[in-house]
């Protein structure tokens, strides 16, 4: 048997629901607003560098670039360069931006910022540098860490990026002879230049011992043409020697010989020019 239940009580009862869902409507609102400050005060934490003028947001970046703190001065110059895309100092900034990435081991990154100052400004006062920092990127990626660490003979390696670090350094010394930076890009385009021949003389004695005769005489011949004052001819033309005696091409032969006994009179390869066994001075290997 169903109870009535009187009009009062249900208006009590629904006057009690009414006032725990202002309640519950109160409380949520309270958290948003919560949410809301809590995530304003960390806005404003996380870009502290709002409002700081272009000379503030420099400095701060040169300190910390100075201090090593390479991530933090990346992040202050990109957004050095994203608030004033315009004068000075976003100029410089990318220059030193691009060092910094270097730094932290983002070389694509740095020669991408390179790259982009010297298309938006190729006649600034700072070309030099920037085409120098192009070249030392480049030659310490191709004599990095790894190489290091494994003791690689630096002949051994992928000579692309020496490749691309010659024509940086090339491109600084023609371009501003004058510049304080020219004499140590010379420098660093001789080494590379030795490289490079030790790299090519590298894969024609691979192919040498492979029994590859065509093509370690080649590599060779590559190596004598391309880098004619390079250290490494001197093997690569022992290379030429051997490689033509085993294909029988004697006229060849002789030439090689010929001409490693005039460049290289006082060649290590040369010590054992006469044996006892009446073999040929070649055949210590």
């Amino acid at each position: 048997m169903e109870i009535p239940i009187k009009a009062s009580t249900r208006a009590r009862a629904s006057a009690g629901r009414g006032m725990s869902l202002l309640a519950a409507g109160r409380g949520m609102l309270a958290l948003l607003a919560a949410g809301a400050l809590a995530s304003c005060a960390s806005i404003r934490n996380l870009d502290e560098t709002r409002g700081w003028p272009a000379p503030k947001l420099y400095a701060e970046a040169r300190d910390e670039m100075n201090d090593r703190n390479w991530q933090r001065a990346i992040k202050l110059y990109e957004t050095l360069e994203a608030r004033f895309p315009f004068g000075r100092y976003s100029q410089q900034s990318m220059l030193e931006l691009a060092y910094s990435q270097w730094k932290d081991a983002e070389t694509p990154a740095a020669l991408a910022t390179i790259d982009r100052f010297l298309k938006l400004y190729p006649t600034h006062p700072s070309a030099d540098y920037a085409w120098y920092l192009r070249g030392l990127i480049n030659f310490n990626d191709d004599l990095g860490i790894f190489g290091t660490l494994s003791r690689q003979d630096v002949s051994e390696r992928d000579p692309r990026s020496a490749r691309e670090s010659f024509d940086a350094f090339r491109e600084l010394v023609t371009r501003f002879p004058d510049s304080r930076y020219a004499p140590d890009a010379a420098a660093r385009m001789k080494f590379i230049v030795n490289m490079l021949a030790s790299s090519e003389i590298h894969v024609a004695r691979f192919y040498l011992r492979k029994g590859a005769y065509v093509a370690a005489a080649n590599r060779a011949q590559t190596a004598l043409t391309t880098y004619p004052q390079a250290p490494a001819n001197e093997e690569g033309l022992l290379i030429m020697v051997k490689a033509y005696d085993a294909l029988g091409l004697n006229d060849l032969r002789n030439d090689a010989e010929r001409v490693m006994k005039s460049n290289f009179p006082k060649s290590k390869y040369l010590a054992g020019d006469v044996r006892t066994d009446g073999r040929r001075w070649w055949y210590f290997w």
